[in-house]
């Protein structure tokens, strides 16, 4: 594949054909901010945190999707840029619980992002679900990522239980027809877990002890390991507290995972921490 250069922020870069803009940028060590975007996932183009000007362009482009080409000239850091990227945050700010998301306040604080300023005293309502027993639903900190419907669909687990449904503050995360889990077509592999930025979905041992006040994460400690349940050889990250697992995830550089599990291997771990059980033997 050939390559080709382009001007980022007054900088030559050369890259192979076929490279984002993102990416270009992450050669330069300056990679735009995302909320949507992830390594493993196709760009949904939804958060536009990451856009950037180009010279020529009318309008501000998404860097995670739009292909570099040969004399493009990028500014990452413009006055443009920047007002763009702290209404992005600044509105998010406004209805959603970002008590857990970490990549939106970092795009409020990096941007001087006023969390005030479109708040109005409305809030995005929604119901906690905790209809299933592995994981929970907290929609009022969802920010319609669409990483989820992503991780669920072709991009990794080929199931495609969850979609948007609704328009405007209507939108929403939907198992179909506003059914509870249980009764889509969800297979409880968690991947859809895995690559939420905002706490929307989260295991429900984690949310179990974030409500008793219990989770520490200072007090947590990670073990890597190979899943035991087939032959495979996804890997695993224990994360172990007061010496029980408390979370099971799998790297997402890992060659095998892409970060992703199946059910047996992000939540058939409570075998392990089973004390009463009798070991079989043979007569």
């Amino acid at each position: 594949m050939a390559d080709i250069t382009l001007t980022i922020d007054n900088v030559e870069v050369t890259v192979p054909e076929g490279t984002t803009l993102k990416e270009a940028c992450r050669t330069l060590g300056s990679e735009p901010p995302a909320l949507c975007f992830h390594d493993n996932l196709t760009p949904a183009n939804a958060c536009r945190a990451c856009v950037v000007e180009v010279e020529g362009s009318r309008a501000l482009v998404a860097s995670c999707s739009r292909k570099a080409e040969p004399k493009m000239v990028v500014h990452t850091d413009s006055d443009r840029v920047k007002n763009a990227r702290r209404v992005v945050g600044e509105l998010l700010a406004s209805t959603s619980d970002l008590t857990l998301a970490p990549t939106v306040q970092s795009l409020l604080e990096s941007t001087a992002g006023d969390r005030t300023r479109f708040q109005t005293g409305a809030t995005w309502d929604q119901p906690v679900r905790d209809d299933n027993a592995l994981y929970v639903r907290d929609y009022a900190k969802c920010i319609l990522c669409y990483r989820c419907v992503e991780a669920c669909g072709d991009d990794a687990q080929n199931t495609f239980a969850i979609s948007v449904a609704g328009r405007g503050f209507d939108a929403h995360i939907d198992a179909g027809f506003g059914r509870s889990m249980p009764e889509s077509d969800c297979v409880f592999c968690g991947n859809c877990v895995a690559v939420c930025p905002t706490g929307a979905l989260i295991d429900r041992s984690e949310w179990k002890l974030r409500q008793d006040e219990a989770w520490d994460p200072a007090a947590i400690s990670t073990t890597e390991t190979v899943c035991s349940y087939c032959g495979v050889g996804c890997d695993l990250e224990l994360h172990v507290m007061d010496n029980r697992i408390v979370k099971v995830t799998s790297p997402m550089d890992h060659p095998v995972t892409h970060g992703m599990l199946c059910v047996k291997g992000r939540y058939s771990y409570q075998y392990v921490q089973i004390e009463d059980t009798v070991p079989l033997s043979r007569e």
